[in-house]
């Protein structure tokens, strides 16, 4: 940061470390990798698909059991799973006519696990703060 006016410094050269931002360039995915990520994190962003991916967190369920679960209905439940089965973040399990849903890896449940985490993590933080701050 600027110390006399609180903003973050400009660059006075455009490239400071030529061979790092090389290094980066290299890893970087590709855009459709990139297109493809930013989607599933998309999905992610909706409260109610969130819910149907925390309640199976606990195991495979059925669409009935998911609804009643998330205070959704079975036909809103429905359509978000054909999503997220469409972007394999859930899988499919038939018997007869019932359908049962469950995180489609353990890569999805580590996503899962990281986001809540995280929000536990800033929560304990935030809360701190507050405590400091109340002082």
């Amino acid at each position: 940061m600027n110390e006399y006016s609180g903003e973050p410094a400009a660059c006075v050269d455009r490239l400071v470390d030529a061979d790092r931002v090389h290094a980066v360039r290299q890893q970087m995915p590709t855009d459709r990798a990139v297109d493809e990520t930013a989607d599933v994190f998309g999905l992610l962003a909706d409260p109610g698909r969130l819910r149907l991916l925390v309640a199976l967190l606990g195991g495979e369920l059925c669409v009935c059991d998911l609804a009643a679960a998330c205070g959704q209905s079975e036909s809103g439940v429905s359509h978000a799973l054909r999503l997220l089965r469409a972007h394999r973040v859930v899988q499919v399990r038939r018997q007869g006519r019932r359908a049962f849903y469950r995180l489609a890896d353990a890569h999805v449940r580590m996503l899962l696990d990281l986001a809540l985490a995280h929000l536990d993590h800033t929560s304990s933080l935030r809360l701190a703060t507050h405590r400091e701050q109340d002082r």
